[in-house]
């Protein structure tokens, strides 16, 4: 993980008002925790980040870091915890269909996180090729959600 990612969850954290979070990414776990959590505070407490050690041998991490992405194929991921959904609601068709086109800033599926409905885009034009998630499960955040096919 790098710190980009670290004040995503940050920002994650303060925009969701939420007291603790826990990630575990690549073989590192990191856990984000404010300070006097439980407790009601006026005034936003510092968030201490706690870094478990890897759980691979170096040998392992070093390669693991090489392995790049196929060219071909792009991970979209969840940009937050919460609940997927295919669809704007239970009648309503899915935002996207397997093999169909996609443009940048195009709504893919909405993740519901303490009761808000979060319209997640696609940063990417491409095919889909996967779908990952089934409607109405959970995801964590950096879960993978869709595979595409880059244009």
């Amino acid at each position: 993980m790098n710190v980009k990612e670290i004040k995503e969850m940050i920002n994650l954290m303060n925009e969701n008002n939420l007291s603790e979070l826990e990630i575990e990414k690549d073989g590192m776990r990191i856990k984000l925790k404010r300070a006097g959590a439980g407790a009601q505070e006026i005034t936003p407490a510092p968030i201490f980040i706690e870094r478990e050690k890897n759980r691979l041998p170096e040998a392992a991490l070093a390669e693991a870091s090489r392995k790049e992405p196929s060219a071909n194929r792009i991970e979209i991921k969840a940009p937050m915890v919460g609940t997927f959904y295919r669809a704007p609601g239970p009648e309503a068709p899915p935002f996207v269909q397997l093999n169909q086109e996609i443009e940048p800033g195009q709504v893919i599926c909405i993740i519901e996180a303490m009761k808000l409905m979060n319209e997640i885009k696609s940063e990417v034009k491409g095919k889909i090729l996967e779908i990952l998630v089934d409607n109405a499960e959970p995801v964590e955040f950096g879960q993978p959600l869709f595979l595409i096919e880059p244009r």
